[in-house]
């Protein structure tokens, strides 16, 4: 690393896509949509092969099929677009296709405001797949976490085969800044690894972390067989055989049992603190802040920064177990990720900081936070 400071003015959008590209994503397919448009258009710019799909649903067609023949294929989106791609993320999810897809998220419903952010697509995502099942989604605090949480997405897409979603917003994306680029570590590309044995070719054979090896569609040594409706370990359709539902079983905890190694956060924790704050994404900035001017007054406040959303690690209930009040700030009306941790009717020690159509402030945070130190 250089110990010169290189400082450049730019955006996350730029930060991400080259870490994505330098991880090993080999396509960008996309439709343009605000605030996803700079993530498009740097893409168009730094990804080899770059197709601008004529709307959302071919968009995640097209990577289905790039996936299957063994490319790594990237998406940028915002809720209008995604609510377009749910079927065919399903599709890919029980076909078992590695993919990316950066959800842009901003105020709702519908086609909302497309200039104002939010964090209101969490409970959209934590039931996306039919059946509630898992799907990995990956938040940023900072550009640092843009770079090397990019790179992380693009392995464990690969490494379980399953699309990922990475979470962010319209602030996160498009709000332009200055930084070091020294301080960003070098992206080793993930080498993938084919199957590559003479015995008969499984699709969908379990094997390490209950993963099926995968082989590519159009090679000459063996069958492949990728099917989105329930399935064999052979890739044959079977409507309720015990070996079928099994293997649609696996799909979930696949993903739940692997988080585990890809558990990211931040935890900044005061000794003797009863308090602690949970942020996520553009929130944590306030919050952060808030923690300051607390602990200034003389309050213990610890503050945890989640980053790995969903499936929700469980490493995040040891670290809040060990604290009597716990507050969720986050950027949207019901309380979002509140509910995916605690549910609908959460214990009266556990206290939700929302907001609608602009970003909590940390005084908002502190002033709430203040009834409870």
């Amino acid at each position: 690393m250089n110990n010169e400071k290189s400082i450049i003015f730019t955006d996350n959008s730029k930060i991400v896509i080259e870490a994505l590209t330098q991880a090993g994503a080999d396509v960008f397919i996309g439709y343009p949509i605000t605030p996803a448009n700079l993530l498009y258009h740097y893409a168009s710019k730094r990804f080899s092969v770059f197709m601008a799909a004529p709307d959302e649903i071919t968009t995640l067609q097209w990577m289905a099929g790039f996936s299957a023949v063994g490319k790594i294929s990237v998406t940028a989106t915002s809720f209008p677009g995604f609510a377009l791609m749910i079927e065919s993320i399903n599709m890919a999810y029980m076909m078992e296709l590695p993919m990316v897809i950066i959800l842009v998220q901003r105020l709702g419903p519908a086609t909302g405001t497309a200039t104002t952010g939010a964090q209101g697509d969490l409970l959209l995502l934590n039931g996306m797949i039919s059946g509630g099942m898992s799907v990995a989604t990956f938040n940023f605090s900072d550009e640092l976490d843009c770079w090397n949480i990019s790179a992380k997405a693009i392995e464990f897409a690969v490494k379980h085969r399953t699309p990922v979603v990475i979470l962010t917003s319209k602030e996160e994306m498009m709000t332009k800044k200055s930084m070091d680029i020294n301080l960003l570590p070098a992206i080793l590309k993930y080498e993938r690894e084919f199957y590559n044995s003479d015995e008969n070719y499984i699709s969908y054979k379990p094997e390490k972390n209950l993963v099926p090896a995968f082989l590519p569609l159009g090679n000459e040594k063996h069958q492949v067989r990728i099917t989105a409706s329930t399935h064999n370990m052979k890739g044959i359709i079977q409507n309720s055989t015990v070996e079928a539902m099994n293997n649609s079983k696996r799909l979930h905890f696949k993903n739940f049992r692997n988080i585990e190694d890809y558990t990211f956060y931040e935890l900044d924790e005061v000794p003797g603190a009863n308090t602690i704050i949970v942020s996520y994404g553009i929130t944590s900035h306030s919050a952060k802040e808030a923690v300051i001017n607390l602990r200034n007054d003389g309050k213990k406040i610890s503050h945890l920064i989640a980053k790995t959303l969903l499936p929700v690690p469980q490493k995040y209930y040891e670290i809040l177990s060990n604290y009597k009040t716990i507050v969720v700030a986050e950027e949207n009306l019901t309380g979002q990720y509140q509910q995916i941790l605690f549910g609908s009717k959460p214990d009266t020690n556990i206290i939700s900081i929302t907001e609608f159509g602009k970003m909590i402030s940390p005084a908002a945070i502190i002033k709430q936070v203040s009834n409870y130190v």
